[in-house]
């Protein structure tokens, strides 16, 4: 098993890509937390890992977190490293994000609050958390889940990119100070993801229409195979990132499928 005693912590991982590279890291060996607002989600996701690999070496325990709240990241981070009896953890992956398709003109500003308190304060609670202790670990990995729309930009999507551009610019500059201490920032920028929950809380029916996307049912309904990757794809780019040499830094990986346009 690729991650044996590896100890991971793992945000956003009560659905979708998270459920799906917290299953990735189990099957993989790792001693992995895994954090999100629904603990019963964390709960099913605890047991899909356990029916799914009964053979796995790897530990998995499930703590409610908020990634808006740095009292509530803290005390993830704080809960791995007593739990497997470390001073800090091998690595951070943070899969929390919420994405609403907005038209700038419909104003919706609470969905905009929300995406920057959950994409981008997110991220920064995530790094504020675990980079001292990695620092004077001299090692650790910090992998944050962003978007190919951190790199492209798509119409009606204005600020759930420039959230991602944000998690993407932060990552690249906090790689460039960490130079030499032994810890290492990356990113993996998914295109259209199957079966993620991302579109049921969406409001801006105008928004949704132009795109071509439907509200309130999963990503994937009326795509066609080749226009979607699945969660664990993801989660084999995870363990890549994880796994490479110690003098290789795989920074970021852009993924989609084969036929997104």
């Amino acid at each position: 098993m690729l991650l044996t005693g590896q100890v991971i912590c793992l945000v956003g991982a009560s659905s979708g890509i998270g459920a799906g590279v917290a299953e990735g890291l189990y099957r993989e060996g790792a001693k992995v937390i895994i954090g999100a607002r629904r603990l019963n989600k964390l709960e099913d996701v605890v047991k899909l890992c356990n029916d799914n690999h009964p053979n796995s070496q790897g530990q998995i325990h499930p703590v409610e977190c908020d990634v808006t709240s740095r009292e509530s990241v803290q005390k993830l981070f704080d809960t791995a490293c007593e739990q497997y009896s470390c001073s800090s953890v091998d690595a951070i992956v943070n899969c929390a994000g919420v994405m609403y398709f907005t038209k700038m003109k419909n104003a919706q500003m609470d969905q905009w609050d929300q995406t920057v308190d959950v994409n981008c304060k997110g991220a920064t609670n995530c790094m504020g958390v675990a980079i001292p202790p990695m620092v004077e670990a001299k090692k650790g990995k910090i992998i944050s889940i962003t978007s190919d729309a951190g790199v492209r930009d798509f119409p009606n999507l204005a600020v759930y990119c420039a959230s991602k551009r944000f998690v993407e610019t932060l990552t690249e500059i906090t790689r460039r100070e960490l130079v030499g201490t032994g810890v290492t920032l990356h990113t993996i920028l998914p295109g259209d993801v199957k079966g993620t929950d991302l579109l049921l809380r969406n409001t801006d029916t105008e928004a949704a229409d132009a795109m071509g996307v439907s509200i309130g049912v999963p990503v994937g309904e009326g795509f066609a195979r080749e226009q979607l990757i699945d969660p664990n794809d993801i989660a084999n780019a995870v363990i890549t990132m994880l796994t490479s040499p110690p003098h290789v830094a795989i920074n970021s990986i852009l993924i989609e499928p084969r036929d997104q346009e």
